[in-house]
């Protein structure tokens, strides 16, 4: 299978079964920290499997499939994922309203030839 064939299985799958989150990275710190980037992507929310509870999993902790779509449209706005890569703990996900931290990135499992198809990553909020 090819990068792109991959990203078009994963655009079918996330526009009929995923939602639209909001990658956020913040400037500054504290309470006078202001939004600096803010992307919306395609992505696929769950949670953990009790057998998946292991290490650094905890319960409540969810389970995200961010697209990498580098063609995706761009909200009015919002900026594209690829500014704001490579995505590290200091960055948030908005799910449904609600800011959750990143807590760790995975750009291995979905790589194909070279090409980050999608990002798995651990939330918790």
């Amino acid at each position: 299978m090819t990068p792109d064939e991959s990203l078009d299985q994963h655009i079918r799958a996330l526009e009929e079964s995923g939602e639209t989150v909001l990658v956020r990275r913040y400037a500054g710190v504290g309470p006078a920290r202001a939004v600096a980037k803010e992307a919306a992507v395609l992505a696929k929310v769950k949670g953990y499997q009790p057998a998946e509870l292991v290490g650094e999993i905890r319960q409540g902790d969810r389970h995200v499939i961010l697209l990498n779509d580098p063609s995706a449209a761009v909200p009015a706005g919002k900026v594209a994922l690829s500014t704001m890569l490579p995505l590290t703990d200091r960055d948030f996900l908005v799910i449904a309203g609600a800011e959750v931290s990143i807590k760790g990135v995975d750009d291995a499992i979905r790589r194909i030839q070279g090409q980050v198809v999608a990002f798995e990553l651990q939330v918790r909020g």
